[in-house]
């Protein structure tokens, strides 16, 4: 009987993760072939959310939680979430219910077809038009840009087969963006349209900061479009700029005493110079923020506790970050923790992941 993993990344959804469970469940009853295991992965609650959890792990062990030390953001919960997933396939899905579960007998009945990425696509929001319309400008911009094409509308809603996440487990990066990642293996994929609902209860963390680092995010990891434009521009410019002190400065011999240059000029050029440098190192200072991060090789997250692994254990077994660049990693037992034991989180190197 062949095993999906779901996994659910969570921060302060005590009233979003016992619906998720009721209808992630009744998916599962309508596909009796199956085995199933629910993860969720806690990136430090402070409301209730924890505690529903331990509620449902202790009537469920179909039911995992894996709670972080403080919030890692984002980006490196989920993702390490899906490393940790020890099922033949590997769905990710947001807790806030915007993405309907009950697509997963779709992604099932896809992947039995053969394809190794079943991914979701919104063609459709709920959500507010005028957000719906930046993020699609925001998908076709990135995809212009991209080395590699990138799926538009993908939100990281889907499911990937074992090799999929086998192979991620072997990308060496501390922060990745996962929607790229899918599309940079290069696997067959296939892509479900959908709409995608309104949250209907709690607040949503994504805010301007979360947004643009998720977007920055995108465009340092698969494009080098925004330093070649930034070296195109400034030369550009240089020849422009010599262009018209040429000008200024043949008409200034010409007419000496009647030509006046005046302050306007100076001005604006240097404002507008000005702005242009440092649009420019803005765009330099993201690459090298996402070269600084690379070169951290920190854990994704860091481990708190671990609920129902030992119930029936299908996750593969944990493993330290540092595996791979570190020979003292040797000497550390591998072994799964068992419940309320603390653990350091697989970093990029492990070969155990919106």
């Amino acid at each position: 009987m062949s095993t999906i993993s779901v996994v659910a990344g969570c921060y302060n959804e005590q009233d979003n993760v016992a619906e998720l469970y009721r209808r992630v469940r009744a998916v599962f009853e309508s596909l009796p072939a199956y085995d199933y295991e629910l993860i969720f992965i806690d990136n430090a609650s402070t409301d209730r959310t924890v505690a529903v959890l331990r509620e449902i792990c202790a009537a469920d062990p179909h039911v995992k939680v894996i709670v972080n030390t403080r919030n890692f953001g984002h980006v490196r919960s989920p993702y390490h979430g899906l490393l940790q997933a020890g099922g033949d396939a590997v769905c990710s899905i947001a807790t806030d219910l915007q993405d309907p579960p009950e697509l997963i007998r779709d992604f099932v009945a896809k992947w039995e077809a053969g394809y190794k990425v079943v991914v979701a696509v919104k063609h459709q929001s709920l959500e507010r038009r005028s957000m719906f319309f930046v993020r699609g400008l925001y998908y076709r911009l990135i995809n212009r840009l991209s080395d590699v094409p990138l799926i538009e509308n993908f939100t990281g809603y889907g499911l990937y087969d074992r090799i999929v996440i086998d192979a991620l487990r072997e990308v060496d990066d501390p922060y990745p963006y996962f929607r790229g990642l899918v599309c940079d293996l290069g696997y067959e994929h296939i892509e479900i349209p959908y709409v995608q609902q309104r949250r209907e209860r709690g607040v949503t963390k994504n805010n301007f900061y979360t947004l643009y680092d998720l977007a920055m995010l995108g465009i340092t990891n698969h494009s080098k479009v925004p330093l070649r434009l930034a070296t195109m521009a400034g030369f550009l410019l240089s020849v422009i700029a010599l262009g018209i002190s040429l000008i200024y400065f043949v008409l200034k011999l010409m007419f000496w005493q009647t030509f006046d240059m005046g302050l306007a000029p100076l001005l604006i050029g240097i404002y507008f110079f000005g702005s242009v440098q440092l649009l420019f190192i803005g765009i330099l200072g993201e690459y090298i923020g996402s070269i600084q991060t690379q070169v951290y090789h920190r854990p994704h997250v860091v481990e708190k506790e671990r609920i129902n692994f030992d119930v029936n254990a299908v996750a593969p077994p944990l493993q330290l970050a540092s595996q791979g660049r570190d020979d003292t990693a040797a000497h550390v037992d591998k072994a799964v923790p068992k419940r309320g034991d603390a653990a350091v989180l697989s970093g990029p190197d492990a070969r155990n992941r919106s």
